[in-house]
């Protein structure tokens, strides 16, 4: 009996572990799409920072036969917090690699590569933790005054690792339900549309990444404690495969679900090659364990990419009952039907926080000499325009025109590579489109570009700036602090959604719906983000015509409460009805500036662009 009860201890203390990890990864990569193939450092960083702080100095441990730096030999849980706190600074450097620079699959090649850099690094530097070694003869927690290998002290530590299992999952569970991740998942669906509306991304990446690695050296250090000893063979980059197979079989972005993977994975497959009879060669069931981790994650990315407990869809409507809209033939094949709501009733002026109308036309956003060039093609060229403020400004063009990388140098976006941006009197040529946003220029972009697995109203809500909960520390302060504000921010939303006639797909998955529909989206998006100046790419693009004339009178009494909007389109009585003046370029320089009934005068208008 005794013999089992070692057994479910050991299996609590590594259930814990794996658990912990997984949950520190799925909060990397399944929350904040960071795919780091290197986490089993931050892991490893903890489990060694664990072992030097709570050994003596190793000159004088047991003969000095291994060495390592430091060895202050403190008592426990200072070795844990220390743990806790080297995995977290470990990630630091590695906010460069994952910065708005080094994103996707390049941020994953560098993470992964910086992990086998490391491992080398401490084979082969011997003074530093005893090389490929290792370090053994780590003490336990309180070995002094209890017998380590006893039953009772092993169910102890499998109760103390579960207890801080379950205070990991709150705290991820805290951070991940706060307006915060909301932001988070924007960042993971589409970082480069959460940066236009104000995201920095670089602060979001930092805390995520320290956050988990210091869940990662947490683990880490309850692990080694334990087992006493630890070595670079144990934390190859494979070890880090074993946990993404175990979140993407668990669930990504379910914290639920990367505690089952952690028991499915890691856990259940190590407990179940025990019970293997011999099979000759002893490197075959190791082997063949991983041919089955591979095609696990194969059949499940194939069959089932969610995994067994998919991330939840969440409900912000407070209609917890109603189940999505199923889109019908009629929303995939056309937005004809789309029913537009009542906009006049909409109070736009107090729902985007405008404040009382300043129509003084004064230059609010001018451009001198810009130019962007791509590989030694020149795609804008020389652009020198001013937009006035309150004004309605279109913008057109033949195809390849510079229209959309005009716009997108004038957010921020895309860098320039010559000329400069003033906005309000200030040059904001080198200033970051995060910046640019949350001081009021906000974009759309020319293909559809909203958050897909949020739903409609968490891409509508999470675009609204100086929440106070959409920090890392305010959503630690919990839904007490921030929870008030939200709902009025989730009411706000609301009537925007029931003016534009789409309130029925409010708790569904943005990226189910049609073409039109997502435009709408994007429109009530970047409304909601409270622009002085709207940069629209398109926004009537796969929209019908009757819904896009009353979307454009809305535009016009926008501007005549003070906003600005400068406007890419290429249908002609949309500026016809609504845009003055229009800006013409043609192979990336500004052609003509006037009304559409001077531009249609212009010979060299209607040749470039209005022809017919």
């Amino acid at each position: 009996m005794s013999s089992y009860g070692y057994y479910i201890a050991i299996i609590l203390v590594y259930a814990s572990v794996d658990a912990m990890a997984c949950m520190g990864l799925n909060l990397e990569f399944g929350v904040a799409g960071i795919s780091n193939f290197g986490y089993i450092i931050f892991q490893s960083a903890g489990a060694y920072a664990a072992a030097i702080l709570s050994m003596p100095n190793a000159a004088s441990s047991n003969g000095g036969f291994q060495k390592y730096v430091l060895g202050w030999h403190l008592p426990w849980p200072f070795p844990w917090i220390g743990a806790a706190i080297a995995g977290g600074l470990l990630a630091l450097p590695f906010v460069f690699i994952v910065g708005k620079r080094l994103r996707g699959d390049f941020a994953a090649v560098g993470l992964l590569v910086s992990a086998v850099l490391l491992n080398v690094l401490v084979k082969n530097y011997v003074p530093f933790l005893n090389g490929d070694a290792g370090i053994s003869l780590v003490p336990a927690p309180f070995q002094s005054h209890f017998n380590p290998q006893s039953l009772s002290y092993q169910f102890a530590y499998g109760a103390v690792a579960i207890i801080l299992t379950i205070g990991v999952y709150f705290l991820v569970q805290r951070v991940t339900e706060s307006p915060y991740g909301r932001s988070l998942r924007a960042m993971r669906d589409n970082d480069i549309v959460a940066d236009s509306l104000g995201k920095d991304l670089r602060k979001q990446r930092t805390s995520i990444l320290i956050l988990g690695g210091m869940i990662a050296g947490l683990s880490g250090a309850i692990l080694v404690e334990f087992i006493t000893l630890w070595a670079p063979g144990a934390w190859g980059y494979a070890e880090t495969i074993v946990l993404f197979a175990a979140i993407i079989i668990g669930g990504a972005g379910n914290h639920k679900g990367a505690i089952l993977g952690a028991i499915l994975v890691p856990v259940g497959f190590e407990e179940i090659t025990r019970y293997l009879p011999p099979l000759g060669n002893p490197e075959l069931v190791p082997a063949l364990e991983w041919v089955s981790i591979g095609l696990l994650i194969v059949l499940f990315l194939w069959f089932r990419p969610d995994g067994i407990l998919p991330e939840r869809r969440r409900i912000l409507s407070g209609n917890k009952n109603a189940p999505p809209p199923a889109p019908s033939a009629a929303d995939d094949e056309s937005d004809a039907l789309i029913k537009i709501g009542d906009l006049q009733k909409l109070n736009f002026r107090e729902l985007l926080r405008l404040g009382e109308p300043v129509n003084d036309h004064r230059v609010i956003l001018s451009t001198n000499a810009l130019t962007k060039t791509f590989n030694t093609v020149t795609v804008v060229s020389d652009v020198t325009i001013a937009i006035h403020q309150g004004k309605l400004t279109g913008m057109i063009g033949p195809n390849g025109a510079g229209k959309s990388t005009t716009l997108a140098m004038l957010a921020g976006t895309l860098p320039s590579t010559s000329g400069q941006i003033f906005y309000e009197g200030k040059d904001i040529t080198s200033m970051s489109s995060d910046k640019r946003a949350l001081a009021g220029i906000v974009r759309t972009f020319q293909l559809a570009s909203e958050f897909k697995k949020l739903t409609v109203l968490e891409n509508l809500v999470c675009a609204i700036p100086n929440q106070s909960g959409d920090t890392f520390f305010g959503s630690l302060r919990g839904k007490r602090y921030w929870g008030a504000e939200d709902r009025d921010n989730i009411e706000r939303a609301k009537e925007v959604l029931e003016g534009f006639g789409l309130s029925q797909y409010a708790d569904a998955y943005a990226g189910g719906l049609s073409g039109g529909q997502r435009r709408l989206v994007e429109i009530m998006r970047a409304l909601l983000a409270e622009p002085k100046v709207l940069l629209l790419d398109e926004p009537m693009a796969g929209v019908h015509p009757n819904l896009a004339h009353k979307i454009g009178d809305q535009l016009t009494k926008l501007c005549e409460g003070g906003m600005t909007i400068v406007m890419v389109e290429h249908e002609l009585s949309i500026m016809d009805a609504f845009c003055d003046p229009v800006i013409v370029l043609a192979e990336g320089r500004v052609l003509a500036q006037g009304t559409m009934s001077e531009l249609r005068q212009k010979e060299e208008v209607v040749e470039a662009y209005l022809v017919g």
